[in-house]
């Protein structure tokens, strides 16, 4: 076994300059420091401090500040290294006897994890054996085992020490001392989570910066080192896979592994989980502390981008199955989930912040929250508002949740979620402009047909944060979308802002402005729309974060169809058809220029030149006649949609086609090529038989 007796020492020496360089660069821990102080000088009656928390927290920095406290004082102390303790508690008594024998005496136990099979014997044989007034300091990743608190003896004598992240002032400070420049703390501190040990190796690296202007990341060199100290060994292939899940999931259950793992016995794997020091539990299920969390993200994105997307699409698999099956009281925490999967995307991450203490929850509204909610709706819209949510309560009570404070309980805002039929009430379009200029811009544009509804977030009133990302927002926006995901037959979807110009920033490509709005009162309220008849939820989801519809996720409806080419049957032809499609691609875009279209090659191809009328006059017959065969599937409505608004429409621009279609620009553009195809293959068809 490794121990060491240090005596009293003045701090002269090369020693004493480097434990008073560690002190000045010490922050944080006054409450820790202040126990041990009580502890030491006999101001309180605790003879066992216990120390614990994850890898990198920072107990074997404190416990050496502690040391060097207990010397300052006068106090011998006994330090011992848990990794070479024996396997005999004889030998680990004559080690530590100076605190059976000594009052003045200390004793430190780092790494106590490494030798914890002791714990038992320590509780029954070795400690209540103390001399009066010596100290023992037992410093680990895992807490106490149950029966010490199970035995009042030990309820004034045993103080437990749960070792925090550092606070963000803290980290700050920290860094600050290590000369880390201000433009690279944000991205250091969200990496590290308040970790001391990240937080560190950060700076070190940062002390010798090789850039001026990019964006700080861990290096390898720092994951390594991450991985070894706050994750540690870990038994398998298959428990690291464990590890990565739980890093990127917001929270891990059993049912979680066993979806994601498919064959592997997920109940051992999540109680491994769970005995893990740096790992967390909630009433959702374990989430691994930040750090450990980021660096295990970090490092398989790092290794292995691949494998990282494979479990990223995995378990988005999982929770979009649960937002769309799920009991109404799990749908809204599912859809949560799985944009938290995305927190780094920029849209996303500035919209939440998955809240893990769940300040606020959503609650259905009774009649008796009326009185609270309309005086909601007054402090934040007016009266003329507050009698519009009346007369939409009476009308809709099961459209309208209310969300209470977590602890109090009490009613602090409300939305409503119209679900409007077709054919609109006349009653609801004379009484509320907001949604007769819904449906106006709906029959304009696509109208709802026979079986179709339209729906609008009419309400979502939070007077604090009035239109601010907020935790009323998150659960505001996630029941948006998983009703809409749910839903059968919905066309149009809007959300109503007064501030559409700060809302068009947020939402970037994930709806689009209408062009419409509507004025109640004083305020002027705006329409973002998005048609869910021209895309399926999983494509709009990818395209909000940032990456085509992957092919490979199983059950998701994810890829827009593009039909083969006919084959060639004239030899080398492929050239010719890439300039025939070209010609296509052409008539298309000069569809509204009459001089354009009437000078395109494809005039003079045989499969319109042999039909013996106007050449013109045909092309755009058998244009319009492939358009319009498109709609008899899902994919082709979606074809023929975007067609029409970029050609026949005469959209000033692609991008305004797609705001006009509601739809996210990468969308709207996989649908477009779709169309051009689907039309170039039907020409083609001609052009090949006619010869």
């Amino acid at each position: 076994m490794r121990s060491e007796l240090v005596s009293p020492s003045s701090g002269g020496g090369l020693a004493g300059r480097l434990e008073a360089a560690r002190e000045r660069a010490f922050v944080g821990r006054e409450q820790e420091r202040a126990a041990f102080h009580d502890a030491l000088s006999g101001g309180s009656a605790v003879a066992v401090l216990w120390v614990h928390g994850p890898g990198g927290i920072g107990k074997s920095t404190l416990t050496r500040l502690w040391v060097q406290e207990a010397l300052r004082a006068g106090r011998a102390v006994v330090e011992v290294d848990g990794r070479f303790v024996g396997r005999s508690p004889q030998e680990f008594e004559q080690t530590a006897a100076a605190v059976l024998e000594d009052g003045s005496a200390v004793l430190v136990v780092d790494s106590f994890g490494k030798c914890q099979w002791i714990e038992g014997w320590l509780r029954e044989r070795f400690l209540p054996r103390l001399a009066d007034g010596a100290l023992v300091v037992l410093s680990g990743r895992t807490r106490p085992e149950v029966e010490w608190s199970m035995d009042p003896g030990w309820s004034e004598i045993l103080r437990v020490i749960e070792l925090s992240p550092m606070t963000p002032g803290q980290t700050g400070a920290l860094l600050a001392a290590r000369g880390v420049r201000a433009a690279d703390v944000p991205a250091v501190a969200g990496f590290a989570g308040g970790n001391p040990l990240a937080l560190s190796l950060a700076a070190a690296v940062l002390q010798h910066p090789v850039r001026e202007t990019q964006d700080w990341t861990p290096t390898g060199e720092v994951l390594a080192t991450l991985m070894t100290r706050l994750i540690g060994d870990v038994p398998s292939a298959i428990h690291q896979r464990a590890l990565e899940i739980a890093a990127q999931a917001y929270s891990t259950t059993e049912e979680l592994l066993f979806a994601a793992l498919p064959g592997e016995d997920a109940r051992a794997l999540f109680d491994w989980l769970r005995g893990l020091p740096f790992m967390e539990s909630s009433p959702q299920g374990l989430f691994p502390h930040d750090a450990a969390r980021a660096t295990l993200a970090a490092d398989l994105r790092w290794r292995s981008p691949q494998a990282y997307d494979a479990i990223r699409m995995r378990l988005l698999e999982a929770y979009l199955r649960q937002a769309r099956e799920a009991p109404a009281s799990q749908m809204l925490e599912a859809m949560g989930r799985a944009f938290y999967l995305y927190r780094d995307v920029r849209l996303v991450g500035a919209m939440y912040s998955w809240a893990r203490q769940g300040r606020v929850y959503e609650d259905d509204m009774a009649p008796e929250h009326l009185p609270r909610v309309l005086e909601l709706c007054r402090a934040a819209e007016g009266e003329e508002s507050a009698e519009l949510v009346s007369y939409w309560y009476a009308k809709q009570p099961q459209a309208f949740h209310v969300f209470r404070e977590a602890r109090s309980s009490e009613v602090l805002a409300f939305s409503a979620h119209l679900v409007l039929p077709v054919p609109a009430d006349s009653e609801d379009l004379a009484t509320d402009p907001v949604v007769a200029a819904a449906w106006g811009y709906s029959n304009d544009i696509s109208p709802a047909g026979p079986g179709e509804h339209i729906s609008i977030t009419r309400f979502a009133v939070y007077p604090p944060a009035y239109e601010q990302p907020s935790p009323v927002l998150e659960l505001n926006h996630w029941r948006a979308l998983v009703e809409a995901y749910r839903a059968t037959g919905r066309a149009h979807d809007f959300d109503v802002y007064q501030d559409m110009e700060a809302w068009a920033a947020r939402f970037g490509s994930a709806m689009a402005d209408s062009g419409r709005s509507a004025r109640v009162g004083d305020a002027t309220y705006g329409l973002f729309v998005s048609d869910w008849r021209l895309e399926s939820f999983e494509e709009w989801f990818h395209a909000v974060v940032g990456g085509d519809v992957p092919v490979s996720v199983g059950e998701l409806d994810t890829a827009v169809p593009i039909p083969p080419r006919c084959s060639d049957q004239r030899g080398d032809a492929e050239l010719e058809r890439e300039e025939f499609d070209e010609y296509v691609r052409l008539a298309l875009q000069t569809w509204r220029h009459p001089e354009g279209f009437a000078s395109n090659p494809l005039l003079r191809r045989s499969f319109l030149t042999s039909a013996g009328d106007d050449t013109v006059v045909v092309l755009r017959a058998m244009v319009q006649d492939a358009a319009d065969a498109m709609r008899t599937d899902l994919a082709g409505v979606k074809a023929h949609a975007a067609l029409a608004a970029t050609y026949f429409s005469g959209a000033p621009t692609q991008e305004a086609a797609a705001r006009r279609l509601g739809l996210p620009f990468g969308t709207y553009r996989r649908h477009l090529r779709a169309a051009v195809a689907r039309v170039s293959d039907v020409l083609w068809e001609a052009e090949v038989a006619s010869t």
